[in-house]
């Protein structure tokens, strides 16, 4: 299984006010504001973080058919940087989803995956082109196969990524 979230910088900056109050209350847990409250850049670990649940919500909702807002449910674990690339996990009751997260300048994607060894399976696609959805869920379809491979879509303000494995 894979999701991926991809959060175009300047236009969170522009759409969304973090620091509000209440704001990180409703999305984040008391774990993850001590993380964002003690970042380096508090505004990319906000971002960085959101992505991660995004990512791992779109495995839980592909495995489940359970689709709902309830970010304070999923909690972003075990942060580590390797080679400018950050991987983690994401829980969500007893479900572990395992993350990898670029961040640049303009753009923060994560990947999350099923199984720590899927991240060498994936595979970015150009288009939309064999991809069909049921319920919402895209699945790519080869030409030479009829056997359905788990993709996942995102997209947001300049930035659209689809990946699958």
């Amino acid at each position: 299984m894979i999701g991926n979230d991809i959060v175009d910088l300047a236009l969170a900056q522009k759409e969304s006010n973090w620091k509000r109050k209440g704001f990180l209350d409703k999305i984040f847990t008391k774990n993850e504001q001590f993380q964002i409250l003690n970042a380096q850049n508090p505004e990319i670990m906000v971002w960085n973080l959101w992505s991660r649940k995004e990512a791992a919500y779109k495995i839980y909702n592909r495995q489940t058919q359970i689709r709902g807002y309830f970010p304070l449910q999923l909690e972003c674990f075990d942060l580590e940087i390797i080679d400018g690339i950050t991987f983690g996990k994401v829980v969500i009751k007893e479900d572990i989803y395992f993350t990898k997260t670029a961040i640049t300048p303009q753009f923060i994607h994560t990947i999350a995956v099923e199984d720590v060894l899927d991240f060498v399976k994936i595979t970015t696609l150009e288009n939309q082109k064999n991809i069909l959805k049921n319920n919402g869920i895209p699945n790519y379809f080869e030409k030479e196969s009829s056997v359905p491979r788990p993709t996942s879509i995102s997209h947001h303000g300049r930035f659209e990524q689809i990946v699958m494995i």
